[in-house]
């Protein structure tokens, strides 16, 4: 039996967001045939650690060098040398982008190096900083690929980052979308029960700035009809959130429980998916409520106009804001046949488009090609 391959993960952090979600996917994908070390750039932030299946071999890396700081070539030095014990390299978005350019900087006797970009905080979401632009420009033709999932962000490294058409790999998010279809676990949001009188509005997202998350419960705080909103996820903006929701006369309404495990245990308790971020490229929340045939209603982010059904169409709203989004979300409120419709023609294309396993199969053949060892990840 070949020996496993060793390959480091450079994240920026190792909470379970969407980039760390498909990244752990693949782990366990790989299994034997890879061996993981994981470097988290905010070493407190652990949580997607628990979505590592049992028996795949992983560390977390225990005293790294550091992703940020200020630039020098000593500390590009010493994540050069961390690296090279290693037969991939895989860096991930603007926080990890220092491994980029320490193998750019010390490229000599370095394994190959594959950079994920899967978008962009709350400090970009008004448009890209010049500066990070420029050093990405310098840092990425160290790498031997460049990961994005979604349209928008392909054109940005296209035109933006100037990355030449062949180092660019497109590759959809995808999820096991055939579990989305079971019924839900009645005990799988604690503290939440179905009473078939309230439409029933669901969001996954951390609980960070970005998300924009106080701003879908004003926009919930302006609908007819009765409602519940339940926004699964864990993050620092949750005091702010849980504020919102007591402003708004919605204690009641609002539910929070938390960060949850395998969300296709719970995502068809909701009858609409919302999404109010300021920015986002191919969210898998959504592919995750499109696979559990709902509706979303979202603000008009990166490529959720495409990804979704063409009957879902107009529910995505104009412009980023809380009285858009509540028009969007008002007809599926008061309309339980147009929700049916909608998530049926959603459930449709994400069964046909966002499956994981076009999505593995297309990250498996790419890291082979990078190291050059056609299926050594099994």
């Amino acid at each position: 039996m070949a020996s496993p391959i060793n390959i480091l993960h450079l994240h920026s952090s190792f909470d379970l967001g969407g980039k760390e979600a498909r990244a752990v996917r693949l782990m366990n994908a790989f299994g034997d045939a890879a061996r993981h070390t994981i470097v988290s750039g905010m070493p407190d932030q652990l949580g997607a650690r628990a979505a590592i299946a049992r028996g795949i071999r992983y560390e977390i890396a225990q005293d790294p060098p550091p992703l940020t700081g200020r630039p020098s070539v000593a500390r590009y030095e010493a994540l050069a040398r961390y690296m090279r014990r290693f037969d991939l390299v895989l860096t991930y978005n603007w926080g990890a982008i220092d491994g980029v350019m320490a193998r750019r900087v010390f490229g000599r006797a370095m394994p190959p190096l594959v950079h994920h970009e899967d978008g962009f905080n709350a400090d970009e979401a008004a448009g890209l900083k010049v500066e990070r632009n420029m050093y990405r420009r310098v840092a990425l033709p160290a790498a031997a690929a460049l990961a994005v999932p979604s349209f928008v962000l392909e054109d940005i490294a296209l035109r933006t980052w100037k990355q030449p058409p062949a180092r660019v790999h497109r590759i959809a998010n995808g999820i096991p979308t055939a579990l989305y279809a079971a019924k839900p676990d009645p005990r799988a949001i604690p503290g939440f029960v179905r009473t078939g009188k309230d439409v029933v509005i669901g969001a996954l997202a951390g609980l960070r700035p970005v998300k924009d998350l106080p701003m879908l419960i004003r926009a919930c705080g302006g609908l007819a009809g009765r409602i519940r909103l339940v926004i699964v996820g864990e993050g620092p903006e949750r005091d702010a959130i849980a504020a919102t929701a007591r402003q708004m006369g919605m204690d009641a309404t609002v539910v929070l429980p938390g960060f949850l495990e395998r969300p296709y245990r719970f995502v068809g308790h909701f009858d609409i998916l919302a999404l109010s971020s300021k920015s986002e490229q191919q969210p898998i929340s959504v592919i995750e409520g499109m696979a559990a045939g709902l509706p979303i209603a979202s603000t008009p982010v990166g490529d959720v106009a495409q990804m979704v059904a063409t009957e879902n169409a107009p529910f995505i709203a104009r412009e980023s804001s809380e009285i858009r989004l509540r028009d969007a979300l008002q007809p599926l409120v008061l309309d339980a046949a147009l929700r049916r419709t909608v998530g049926i023609a959603n459930q449709a294309k994400a069964r046909a488009e966002f499956d994981e396993g076009v999505m593995i199969g297309r990250y498996k053949a790419l890291y082979e090609a990078v190291l050059a060892r056609p299926g050594a990840l099994g």
